[in-house]
């Protein structure tokens, strides 16, 4: 227990040091306000560092060391002291320090204050939290180190069941993309498997190998866009492995992304056809902002937008069939189907806008032809990759935090960080 007094001994307070193994000294405050507490160990003999045996055989202490520890009262706290040093009879005499479990070789702080460190780390910066602990940015970073693995840490996980994989620019503008693995526990938590330097199939086939044979039959599903380096990568990780049994999933937000835009695109050129051919007052009124009417799904609509979204179609019939389109391939989605089932009505409904005679949406015709059976796989499940996209905003986020990244390894660390901090570290 360490004491801190006041000016009159009933003002004094006894508050665990929270370090094992040692005995108080004493207790000092500098100029500053810090308490500077010197310690002893209680602890016999060490480790060679050398044959690895135990020795006992004394030869004094070492140089003093002070190691910064969690606040107290908002005043900094230091433990000082003399590691105590030991011969060892089998390596000639070969000196070893002692160093007890609270602290690692090297490092300016006990292992509590890189704790601490961390959970401030979390939703901020290395800059930020300098500042407010008055330690250096070095002394930071070095906490980061002995805190965070760099990669994953497989022990951490009994099943994975679903995993996700998306991409996302490290730097704005140049394309230089990395891909990010993910997975959803049963219980909802998101957890980050990899940040992978790119997107190619042969890198991200490498890390599918990584994964622990004891977790290969866990995996069920892969949710992914329609990159065919993230599919193929995981079909031959599949072929290759017999234990392994996991379908891939195409994300229904990226398919709808791409029947939506079919819509979109259409609105736009009606809505440059109809400014020239309508006076500008019926522009204005039945035409003019109605963007955000049209993405809106059917059943989301006001009375009043209905109302406006009807005059609108008078004018463009097309853009009316191309909405109707949208909303009944939304409502296919939405329906309780078998894999079979949802096939079937996909193909039914492409076939009905071949015949319809509009060409907006061909490009997604020929998608859905490519990738009908990743499609249709959302139906068995209903899994989606929308928990990648929540981890994608968040690392727009610690980008934008931290002036950007360029290091794969630290955005896996901030990553790990932000979602698992306070769960560790707490």
């Amino acid at each position: 227990m360490l004491g801190l007094a006041g000016p009159r001994s009933r003002d004094m307070i006894s508050i665990p040091l929270g370090i094992p193994d040692v005995d108080i000294l004493k207790v000092e405050q500098n100029e500053r306000g810090d308490y500077i507490v010197t310690v002893e160990s209680r602890q016999s003999g060490t480790i060679c560092q050398r044959c690895g045996r135990k020795i006992t055989k004394s030869n004094g202490r070492g140089r003093w060391i002070q190691l910064r520890h969690l606040p107290i009262l908002g005043h900094r706290v230091y433990i000082r002291l003399r590691p105590k040093q030991y011969k060892c009879p089998d390596c000639d005499d070969k000196i070893t320090t002692q160093t007890l479990d609270w602290y690692e070789t090297k490092s300016p702080h006990t292992k509590a204050y890189d704790q601490h460190l961390m959970l401030q780390l979390v939703s901020s910066t290395v800059e930020d939290v300098s500042r407010k602990e008055d330690v250096g940015y070095d002394a930071v970073e070095g906490a980061i180190e002995r805190c965070l693995h760099v990669t994953v840490n497989w022990d951490e996980f009994n099943e994975l069941n679903v995993i996700g994989i998306d991409e996302v620019a490290l730097t704005k503008g140049r394309k230089d993309f990395i891909a990010i693995i993910t997975t959803q526990q049963a219980d909802g938590h998101v957890a980050v498997l990899a940040v992978l330097p790119d997107r190619k199939k042969e890198t991200v086939r490498q890390f599918l190998e990584t994964i622990p044979r004891r977790l290969w039959p866990t995996l069920e599903t892969a949710c992914t866009d329609m990159w065919e380096g993230y599919t193929n990568a995981v079909k031959e990780f599949a072929a290759a492995h017999p234990e392994v049994s996991i379908e891939v999933v195409v994300d229904r937000y990226h398919v709808a992304k791409n029947y939506r835009e079919s819509v979109d695109k259409m609105r736009k050129q009606e809505r440059r056809r109809l400014q020239k051919i309508l006076p500008e007052t019926e522009y204005e009124e039945t035409v003019k902002g109605m963007m955000w009417i049209i993405r809106k799904n059917n059943r989301d609509l006001t009375a009043d937008e209905r109302e406006r979204l009807r005059r609108l179609f008078e004018h463009s019939p097309k853009l009316k069939l191309a909405y109707t389109f949208r909303e009944e391939l939304t409502a296919i989605f939405e329906m309780p189907l078998t894999i079979e089932e949802a096939k079937k009505r996909l193909l039914k409904w492409a076939d009905k806008v071949r015949r319809s005679g509009l060409t907006f949406f061909d490009t997604f015709l020929t998608t859905l032809r490519n990738w009908l059976d990743e499609i249709v796989n959302y139906f068995a499940n209903r899994l989606s990759s929308g928990f990648v996209e929540g981890l994608n905003n968040k690392v727009k986020t610690i980008k934008r935090r931290c002036y950007g990244i360029l290091r794969v390894t630290t955005l896996f660390q901030r990553l790990y960080l932000d979602l698992e901090g306070y769960l560790r570290f707490a």
